[in-house]
């Protein structure tokens, strides 16, 4: 396995069309390249002699797109083998899917909401047992984005609270998802993004949406980061200290340096960020020796 990433790491995507950009940056424009899995995997020729050189040379995480962690459907075991042998290969550290369901008698290719039920709870947590068990790995899961709630029993918080006490996984923390879901769905960022557990916390995304209209936001990754979903990142930052933090972008690719530019972003506010984090770790350090000495 390779060694985890620094919690001050900044990322970016590789995507198919970034392909000549990556090959011709400098090993220091960003710390590490996350893809789809199912993008890349039994991919050969050019594409592929591509991406195993980018995976050489750059460190690798992963995120998923199609375990449907939230739907019904059996599991796909034989997916879930070779999905296995690419991490492994690759030494990928961090793997994450979406809370969501995409496959209904076959995939939708599409992220689909879940109800915020307790059967709900109990079912994704269940195939999140499943496919930790499967990849020999603690995984995390992102918090999507949603435009429809089929039910709700419970707050979209509360939900993501209970799927990870339950199944005992990780978070990646999808900043922009949780601007986009409060503007829809009027509840107040900075209030969802206190409530989500610090320790179980992974790494961040951070992206740029649509705005169809003052109170519909679309989740896109075809836009620059805007201020406010900036803004949310530091205060992630400063609630539950630093992560590997990824830009998306998946279309709509502007010229390479302006994404750069904001992979410097992510930099700057991880290193104004860095003397509270070494602070709180320090006081953290001291309350525990200082426990372990009064209980012995």
């Amino acid at each position: 396995m390779a060694a985890l990433l620094a919690p001050a790491s900044a990322g970016l995507g590789l995507r198919r069309g970034l392909l000549p950009a990556l090959q011709a940056a400098s090993r220091d424009d960003f710390d590490f390249l996350e893809c789809a899995p199912e993008n890349w995997i039994g991919v050969g020729g050019r594409l592929g002699a591509a991406f195993e050189a980018l995976a050489a040379r750059h460190p690798l995480t992963c995120h998923g797109l199609s375990l449907s962690l939230g739907g019904v459907e059996p599991l796909d075991e034989t997916f879930l083998r070779r999905l296995r042998e690419f991490l492994d290969r690759h030494r990928v550290t961090l793997y994450s899917e979406h809370l969501s369901c995409c496959a209904d008698d076959g995939q939708l290719y599409d992220l689909m909401p879940v109800p915020f039920t307790e059967a709900s709870v109990k079912n994704a947590a269940a195939r999140i047992r499943r496919v930790q068990e499967a990849l020999g790995r603690r995984i995390a899961v992102e918090n999507v984005s949603y435009y429809a709630a089929p039910y709700q029993a419970m707050a979209e918080a509360d939900f993501i609270l209970a799927v990870l006490e339950e199944a005992d996984c990780d978070l990646l923390l999808d900043v922009n998802n949780v601007h986009v879901n409060a503007i829809n769905h009027g509840y107040d960022a900075a209030d969802f993004l206190a409530r989500m557990p610090s320790a179980r916390i992974a790494s961040y995304h951070v992206a740029g949406h649509y705005d169809e209209a003052e109170d519909l936001k679309v989740d896109t990754h075809g836009a620059a980061v805007i201020p406010e979903v900036w803004e949310l990142l530091r205060q992630a930052y400063r609630l539950h200290g630093l992560r590997p933090t990824l830009l998306e972008r998946d279309f709509n690719f502007p010229p390479f340096a302006e994404l750069l530019a904001e992979v410097r972003r992510i930099r700057d506010l991880q290193h104004d960020a860095a003397p509270r984090q070494s602070a709180l770790s320090e006081r953290s350090e001291k309350w525990a020796v200082a426990t372990g000495a009064a209980n012995e």
